[in-house]
């Protein structure tokens, strides 16, 4: 059996991103903002139906940029139930991350912020986890209340709508990550999504070292998406429905390989996202009724050369860098860390693949 990883980046045909970047050899404009980037900018914000988009390099960048542009300062109140990154960003710029505890469905539980928030507080960065969706309205009530910023990670929401409306126009702004082993890719890359023009001004200025014309106008960085970068976007965002129609196949099919299992809990159903993009298939384990735990299972798996991943493990606020016992300050999110895990799914895993997986699971 080859080894099945719990991802896999898909790839536009050879000839066709070969074709797309004949024009970098005629022009020899390789980054700083060129006619490729130019394009996928605008493909973009039109498939994430956001007025406003900006391209990086990568969605950590584009993350601590939004950040940078907003000049916040002080406390933001996150999730430890995420990638590293996204406390990473709060804490390079400058601010302190406050985590509040999380939902049965993974996202930053509503109910528990307000009693987080202090005269410290600037902001609320919510991370839209595994394609589902925060309580966006309830969030953006409390912030208008307390007079704070709202910030979305969004990396694992490419594409997704909520009651219609494109995700990234929710709260302030919001960072999508374009990671190769993310729905839609450009091998490395990111972009923000914002609300107010003059956000994207500074987001501007935080991409290109700070500089207008001839002006140093602050202290920015280098967050420019190269135009090889640009071209895998156009490539891939021309296959994405397909690319998710085969993700929703298999997605569907582990749901049903899956179902009724005794200790295994499925991924939540939120019928208000009106639109999915089915990026993890996350199951918890009830070690107790599944009569194994998570950790003992990716052994088993393993041993029958499947990788899935422990994904969020650890917590972010379990970084040595924090001070200890944060974790127990969120015992949600630390259960979720220490039960779930995310099968593979990919858009062209072989059917074949999700039975033999599920078979393992299931014991059969």
């Amino acid at each position: 059996m080859e080894r099945i990883n719990v991802t896999r980046s898909s790839m536009p045909p050879y000839e066709e991103y070969c074709n797309e970047i004949k024009t970098i050899w005629d022009t020899a404009h390789l980054t700083n903002m060129g006619a490729l980037h130019k394009r996928l900018e605008a493909e973009v914000a039109e498939y994430l139906k956001t007025e406003h988009a900006l391209l990086f390099n990568n969605g950590h960048i584009a993350l601590y940029c939004i950040l940078r542009a907003m000049e916040l300062q002080g406390e933001i109140i996150t999730t430890p139930f995420t990638f590293t990154s996204t406390v990473n960003a709060i804490v390079q710029a400058g601010c302190t991350p406050v985590f509040c505890d999380v939902k049965p469905d993974y996202t930053i539980d509503e109910t528990k912020i307000e009693k987080l928030i202090t005269e410290k507080t600037s902001a609320i960065l919510g991370v839209h986890v595994y394609g589902n969706v925060c309580a966006v309205d309830k969030i953006q009530r409390i912030a208008e209340k307390y007079h704070l910023k709202v910030i979305y990670d969004a990396a694992h929401a490419f594409g997704v709508e909520y009651l219609g409306r494109g995700i990234g126009t929710f709260g302030d702004a919001s960072m999508f990550s374009f990671h190769a082993t993310k729905v839609f890719h450009t091998i490395e890359g990111g972009c923000a999504t914002y609300q107010d023009a003059g956000l994207g001004n500074a987001l501007e200025l935080q991409r290109n070292h700070g500089i207008c014309g001839e002006t140093l106008k602050c202290v920015g960085m280098n967050g420019k998406m190269n135009e090889f970068q640009a071209a895998m976007g156009l490539c891939n965002l021309r296959h994405l429905k397909e690319e998710l129609s085969a993700r929703r196949a298999a997605y569907e099919r582990y749901s049903q390989c899956l179902a009724n299992v005794r200790g295994i809990r499925l991924p939540p159903v939120n019928k208000d996202i009106t639109a999915k993009n089915y990026s993890y298939y996350p199951i918890l384990i009830d070690a107790e009724q599944y009569g194994e735990s998570r950790d003992e299972l990716v052994e088993r798996l393993n041993l029958h050369n499947v990788f899935p991943r422990k994904y969020f493990f650890p917590l972010a606020s379990e970084n040595e860098a924090f001070e200890k016992g944060l974790a127990e300050q969120t015992p949600y999110a630390k259960m979720y860390s220490r039960n779930i895990l995310c099968l593979p799914l990919y858009a062209h895993i072989d059917p074949r693949d999700i039975d033999y997986i599920c078979n393992i699971i299931t014991r059969k």
